[in-house]
Order: C-alpha cells, then sequence, then structure tokens
C-alpha cells in the first residue's frame, strides 16, 4: 500500500513513517513540491504520488497567530484541505483527512460527538471548520479524525515543552481548568494505518464522513505535567511541582476550549478502532526522550 501524506516534518507523518511496515510505504509530500495553499502544486504532487490512499496531515497549526493571519489560515487549513480532497476525488483514492477539537467552543458538559454543532471560538477552529466542510463537499471517499492534543517524541509538543523547563525550574505553572484527551501521534499513526488499509478494500460508506480518535480517559493539562514530571523523576531527573492556574492566569491571543474532550464510541464501532489509555502511551514517549534526548530532543 503506498500512502501520500501531506507534510513532511509534523509529528503524525513522522510516526506514519516509524509505525509503517514493510508492504506500507509512506510518500511524505511538502513544499516546495506540494504547497497547500496552491492548486495546482497540490494536483501536480499528488498526481505523481501514484498513492493508494491519502492522508491530509499539513496544516497551519500557530493557533495563537492565526488571530492576526486568518486569511493564511483558510487558504491553508480551508482552501488546501479541499484541493486535497478534489486531487483524491479525482484520482478515486480515499482520502483520511486530519481535523481538531478546536471546531467546538468547549461549552459543553459531556465530551463531543460527531453530531454535536461546531462553534469555534477563534481563527484556527474556523480554518479548520472550512476545511472539514470543502472536503466533505468535494470527496465523498473520505474520512475526517478528529483529534487533540497530540504529542509525540516528534517535534514542538507539550511533552517536550515541560520536560525542558524542569530542566531548570523548581514549579511550573499549568493551566487546569481545560479537560482534554491526551493523544499519541503514534498511537494516532498505528490507528491510521488501520483506516487507511480498510478504506482501500471496503466501499462502505458508514466508512467515510466524521471521527472522532484521541487517546482514552481525560485530563486537564496540569494533570498531564504532574505525569510528565512524575515520570521523568523515575529516571533520575530532579522533582518539579506543578501549580494548577486558570486559564485567566495564562492569556494568549486565542481562546481555548474549556472542553476539548472528545467522544470516541463510533471510530470503535465502525472500525473496531480504539486508541490507548493516555496514561502508558505518555510515559512511554517520556522514557523514550529521556532514554535518547537526540530523538525528539528534550
Amino acid at each position: 500500500m503506498r500512502i501520500a501524506v501531506t507534510g513532511t516534518q509534523g509529528q503524525i507523518v513522522t510516526a506514519l513513517r516509524e509505525r509503517a511496515d514493510e508492504e506500507t510505504q509512506i510518500i511524505a509530500l511538502g513544499r516546495p513540491q506540494l504547497d497547500l495553499a496552491d492548486r495546482d502544486s497540490v494536483h501536480a504532487a499528488l498526481n505523481d504520488a501514484r498513492c493508494d490512499v491519502i492522508v491530509n496531515a499539513a496544516a497551519y497549526t500557530a493557533v495563537d497567530k492565526a488571530e492576526q493571519e486568518e486569511a493564511l489560515a483558510l487558504r491553508v487549513n480551508g482552501e488546501g484541505a479541499g484541493h486535497v480532497a478534489e486531487a483524491a476525488d479525482a484520482l478515486g483514492v480515499p482520502l483520511i483527512h486530519f481535523s481538531t477539537d478546536y471546531v467546538f467552543d468547549g461549552s459543553a458538559a459531556r465530551p463531543y460527538r460527531e453530531d454535536d454543532p461546531t462553534a469555534p471560538l477563534g481563527a484556527y477552529g474556523r480554518s479548520k471548520r472550512e476545511g472539514e466542510q470543502r472536503v466533505a463537499a468535494l470527496c465523498p471517499n473520505a474520512a475526517m479524525l478528529r483529534t487533540a492534543w497530540v504529542y509525540s517524541p516528534f517535534g514542538a509538543n507539550f511533552v517536550r515543552t515541560m520536560l525542558r523547563l524542569g530542566e531548570t525550574r523548581e514549579e511550573v505553572g499549568v493551566v487546569a481548568d481545560q479537560l482534554g484527551n491526551p493523544t499519541s501521534a503514534l498511537d494516532i499513526a498505528e490507528a491510521t494505518l488501520r483506516i487507511a488499509r480498510r478504506l482501500c478494500s471496503d466501499s462502505a460508506p458508514q466508512l467515510r464522513g466524521v471521527f472522532h480518535m484521541t487517546g482514552a480517559g481525560e485530563a486537564c493539562w496540569a494533570d498531564v505535567a504532574e505525569a510528565i514530571f512524575a515520570r521523568a523523576a523515575e529516571h533520575g531527573r530532579k522533582p518539579v511541582r506543578v501549580r494548577r492556574i486558570t486559564t485567566a492566569d495564562y492569556p494568549t491571543p486565542a481562546r481555548r476550549p474549556a472542553n476539548s474532550r472528545l467522544d470516541n464510541a463510533k471510530l470503535s464501532q465502525i472500525y473496531g478502532v480504539a486508541l490507548p489509555d493516555w496514561r502508558p502511551s505518555l510515559a512511554a514517549c517520556v522514557d523514550r526522550l529521556l532514554a535518547c534526548p537526540t530523538d525528539g530532543g528534550a
């Protein structure tokens, strides 16, 4: 199976490269060969890839910066997703498109289901919702996977930030009034490979549409930080206290959903896919970073 993936440096494409078996080839496509904002480059690069399935993992992800660059975010996450969907439809191959919890406003008292109304709080969420709408309109043969709070041994993410801060600080203030599902990019990659194989072999309509895919279990950011520092201490690092703060104590240009929890029941029912609990996956990520800092840097 040949999988064309948009993006060359992100957490998901890196994880896909690592977890793909010998029968699966990951073809990572990025700028200048493929620029999501350039329709012609998207079509040309994906046509040349001669793939069996496309994974749209590239995106504009600077959540705070998007408040000043909404037009750019929309070109990449909205129009760009549409370009990929057009190309997938023209090539007759299935598309897996990644989206986000940020399409919701976080006001619900329970985990969000796929059919809950979207109401993004900021520019990034609006751009990702636009991408979902374009994919739905342009490529019926698509599975859209909303995920959240992604971390891994690769790239910039919360785990690596906490480990870096823990090297020089005895206490770190971390937001405790936002709830979500920490999700390992490596777990995402394994599930994505299963979904890709199924899409290639089964044309059932129920396999298409929107699905939620996050790690099992929920936490606030302070919970995650405490778990990171506790695991790091097992490796001999000095103890680090977590000071639980509110969102108001740590203002950012973009508003974050207070409730980012996603209900993954549909993915389990339709695909038989369920990501592991976030705690062991997080521990494995910390173990790896501290055992081999050059792997992703800590």
